[in-house]
């Protein structure tokens, strides 16, 4: 079973992605079509994330607070790292996928910072 942190990351990524993906409000129903869990467990963890201050919802309407967005940015950033590091390594683009939504959540803000930098030095100096 996921930990509570990581669960909060990925409803909040899946907020995020959503509202990115359709410039529209976000519904329960969707976030659980992109996690594929019950809208029961959605409700759960929307109730927990509007209680840490992440989101609200709003007349169905989910909403990223400040911080939310916040996190749920942070969160979708070390995601595309880590793909994007997996597939230039020879990994395919699920797998890569599926990796990097385990990496995303076991790394600090510090030690990715840290990494992207180096990483992206790396890229840089051998061009």
């Amino acid at each position: 079973m996921k930990d509570t942190r990581e669960s909060n990351e990925d409803y909040l990524e899946a907020v995020l992605m959503i509202e990115s993906e359709t410039m529209a409000a976000v519904h329960a129903v969707q976030v659980a079509r992109r996690l594929g869990v019950s809208k029961a467990s959605v409700s759960k963890a929307l109730a927990r994330l509007q209680a840490l201050g992440y989101l609200n919802v709003v007349d169905r309407d989910i909403v990223l607070t400040r911080t939310g967005r916040q996190l749920a940015e942070s969160v979708l950033e070390r995601h595309h790292f880590f793909m994007r590091m997996l597939v230039a390594s020879g990994v395919d683009s699920q797998t890569a996928s599926a990796e990097a939504c385990r990496m995303e959540h076991c790394i600090s803000e510090d030690s990715f910072g840290k990494l992207a930098r180096y990483y992206t030095t790396l890229v840089t100096d051998s061009v």
